[in-house]
């Protein structure tokens, strides 16, 4: 699994112009799932992203977690995380997980995640989405679960 992650001070996911999804400070997470992840690779990130040290304690070092912070988080899945760019002009997507198994750990690692933060929101899987981030720092990451 692949994830991008940005801390926010704010984000929102629209779907067909309506919100379904919003968040204040804390962070998105681009979820990609590739063939041959297992839930052992969703539990392992879903672990690592609410203990990354990425938010600024009250030395403003990146020192705090987002469990720390009591942070917010957005997740939305983001199969093109496995758009391989390197022949033609055209992104393959052959590393890319199956709809059902990408779906099936999209809504697992939600899970988790709810089980750790107290807001967790999320897009709309297999929809056309518009996600609108006020990004914090910049800080953006890419985390692999392998």
């Amino acid at each position: 699994m692949r994830v991008i992650i940005q801390r926010v001070k704010k984000a929102e996911c629209l779907v067909e112009g309506g919100v379904v999804g919003f968040i204040n400070k804390g962070m998105v997470v681009f979820l990609g799932v590739r063939k041959g992840d297992k839930l052992a690779d969703v539990e392992y990130l879903a672990e690592k992203i609410v203990n990354l040290r990425i938010f600024s304690d009250e030395k403003e070092k990146m020192n705090s977690s987002l469990l720390q912070v009591e942070g917010e988080v957005l997740v939305i899945p983001q199969f093109t995380l496995y758009g391989n760019c390197k022949k033609g002009l055209r992104p393959n997507f052959v590393e890319a997980a199956s709809i059902k198994v990408a779906q099936q750990y999209y809504l697992k690692f939600i899970e988790l995640m709810r089980k750790r933060v107290n807001i967790v929101e999320n897009g709309q899987f297999g929809a056309k989405m518009r996600v609108v981030i006020d990004n914090d720092g910049p800080v953006t990451l890419i985390v692999y679960s392998r």
